[in-house]
């Protein structure tokens, strides 16, 4: 018999980036009294990872647990980015509802949207925090009818369009049921969540069901599965089948060695836990997303959605540049390969294929940022190695016709920058969908249904035209019919002629015919990319070159040679600057440029044939 258990709820915070979700859980852990007095907290702290932190963003989902009057509160905070988005779809497995922060002033944006549509689906109930609401500029009472109509174009029921509003400042933490009156404390949060989220339902007598949402992983202790207790009770040293719903054959005995439930930032061993409770197993080594761990009696797994697919894919190659192997601690193809099939130990939205060649792999990724955090883990880690350009994949209809990726664009721009944003978008195939103003009329805001490919290499260049003032958010819009060649980039290349170190007399000369990417002193081959030209085509410079010196002296001999700051580009604006005929050579010091042919006559050959 299906019983309720009162004293545990289970809560996913979601929201569009920025919005200010992991603040809100940090004052949720310090008013439930996580921390002890005197305690020093990082901010951010369910941050963890270097790369979240000097980025400011959420990459993988993370679960803690506070204690309010007796209940415990399983929280996960989820991350905002449309590229992670398969963190969010497959926690919100785990929870009873969903707690959706927006902010009081930028309102319901495109993240929002995704996120908002997985939790309707699900039918898990919504509260809805109004954060940051002590902004200067904040506008509770529209972003409210914001969101409203947000429900209402997602089709939510009349249960979900009765949704509690909380408005808070998680900054100060504060929150209030009332926009006009300031809150003192996060209680009114806390009150909402155990009246308005249903407690956890199972039948405590029948056989175990574990669905498992999330895989961690410790290098002591291996594969860590996390997930909630859907019927039933799991216990140490209990035998267990693992099944899964999308592959009826697989069921395999294992057991489980160690159980662990959350408890603020940490994990508690438990010798047993009961329906409704969120729990990591350690000690299955063949433990994957989207099974579930059954009595050996009733294997019955739950059903758990396909995962939304990739839509861009870059190819990862064994490093062969002329400078190969003088920087990274792991080099070759076997490193390589085995990394990446690490990850997707634990992510579920990447798929890695083999291709014709042993040196390279095929990496496919929900979009340009999931790639890049994977290649910076991986340069950190010591690995060296080449990736090309992004490219999306496309997909065939069932009436033959090739269709692409396609995302709603949105961009905030000071309106006097729309111009040109709309121009270079057109050029990019992008369709201008909505035009409105924003922010008192000084805003405009556009939104665009562009292909995905039209968006690599821009935001770079959007952030330029708009003097850094612009925001572009975007989300996946499902796949449309092929729109036409695109021209990534008309800029050419300024290509070392030969290989050497570069000399400030070489460079002095080669700035004329460009923007540099190197300094004095830097190593350079043949083929490699060392700069930027104004022209469309791309040209061979000798940054190698040194003065040629004579018995004869001239006036302007001695003169310095002043050379302009070289652009000093981040693995970001590297990805969209290459072209497809081009690599990224990435090492843990460095990160080159360079032409896929490096030697310059089989280069204008294969030209040629094109």
């Amino acid at each position: 018999m299906r019983q309720k258990r009162e004293d545990v709820r289970n809560v996913a915070i979601i929201a569009h980036v920025d919005h200010g979700k992991t603040t809100l859980v940090d004052e949720l852990l310090k008013q439930s009294g996580v921390f002890r007095e005197g305690q020093e907290v990082a901010e951010r702290v369910m941050d963890s990872g270097d790369i979240e932190r000097e980025r400011g963003i959420t990459i993988l989902s993370k679960n803690t647990a506070v204690t309010y009057k007796n209940t415990k509160i399983n929280i996960i905070d989820t991350p905002g980015h449309a590229d992670f988005g398969g963190e969010v779809e497959r926690v919100l497995k785990m929870v009873n509802g969903v707690i959706l922060v927006v902010d009081a002033f930028e309102g319901a944006m495109p993240q929002t949207k995704f996120v908002l549509r997985k939790a309707l689906e699900l039918k898990l109930p919504v509260i809805v925090c109004i954060n940051k609401i002590d902004r200067p500029e904040a506008r509770p009472g529209e972003v409210v009818d914001e969101v409203l109509d947000l429900f209402l174009e997602l089709d939510a029921d009349d249960s979900q369009l009765d949704c509690p509003f909380v408005f808070a400042s998680a900054r100060t933490g504060v929150a209030s049921l009332d926009m006009e009156k300031p809150g003192v404390s996060m209680e009114p949060l806390f009150e909402t969540i155990l009246n308005y989220i249903p407690a956890p339902e199972g039948d405590p007598d029948a056989g175990t069901q574990v669905l498992i949402s999330t895989i961690d992983y410790n290098e002591y202790v291996g594969r860590i599965g996390v997930g909630k207790v859907d019927n039933g009770q799991i216990r140490v040293n209990q035998e267990v089948v693992i099944c899964n719903h999308h592959e009826p054959g697989k069921q395999t005995r294992v057991k489980v060695s160690r159980l662990y439930e959350f408890d603020g930032l940490g994990k508690t061993e438990v010798k047993q836990a009961d329906i409704g409770s969120i729990v990591a197993i350690a000690g299955i080594s063949d433990i994957h997303i989207g099974d579930t761990l059954c009595s050996p009696e009733c294997p019955k797994p739950i059903p758990f959605q396909k995962i939304s697919e990739p839509t861009i894919a870059m190819q990862f190659m064994v490093n062969d540049s002329p400078l190969a192997g003088q920087e990274g601690k792991y080099v070759t193809s076997r490193h390589i390969r085995d990394r990446l099939f690490r990850e997707l130990n634990t992510d579920v939205s990447l798929r890695v294929e083999e291709t014709d060649s042993t040196e390279c792999f095929k990496v496919s990724g929900r979009g340009e940022l999931h790639l890049s955090v994977l290649i910076e883990s991986m340069r950190r880690e010591g690995y060296e190695f080449a990736v090309s350009k992004a490219e999306v994949l496309y997909h065939t209809d069932e009436n033959g016709r090739r269709t692409e990726p396609m995302e709603l664009c949105y961009i905030d721009v000071p309106s006097e920058y729309s111009g040109v944003v709309i121009e270079k978008l057109g050029q990019r195939k992008g369709e201008l969908l909505n035009m409105g103003s924003i922010s008192g009329g000084t805003g405009t805001r556009l939104e665009f249904s562009i292909p995905a490919r039209g968006l690599i290499g821009y935001r770079g260049e959007f952030l330029t035209d708009t003097r850094g003032t612009g925001v572009m958010n975007t989300v996946f819009d499902g796949y449309s019919p092929f729109k036409g060649d695109i021209q990534y980039r008309k800029q050419g290349s300024l290509i070392a002629f030969e290989a050497g170190e570069a000399i400030t007399y070489g460079l002095f000369n080669a700035q004329e015919r460009g923007i540099l990417f190197i300094g004095p002193g830097e190593k350079v081959y043949a083929g490699m990319v060392v700069g930027q030209t104004g022209r469309s085509e791309d040209i061979e410079v000798n940054v190698c070159r040194k003065k040629q010196l004579t018995n004869t002296r001239s006036s302007s001999a001695d003169e310095a040679l002043r050379l302009t700051p070289p652009k000093l580009l981040s693995l970001e604006q590297a990805l969209d600057f290459i072209d497809t005929d081009e690599l990224l050579e990435v090492t843990p010091g460095s990160l080159r440029i360079r032409k896929k042919i490096l030697d310059p006559t089989l280069r204008k050959r294969a030209a040629m044939r094109k």
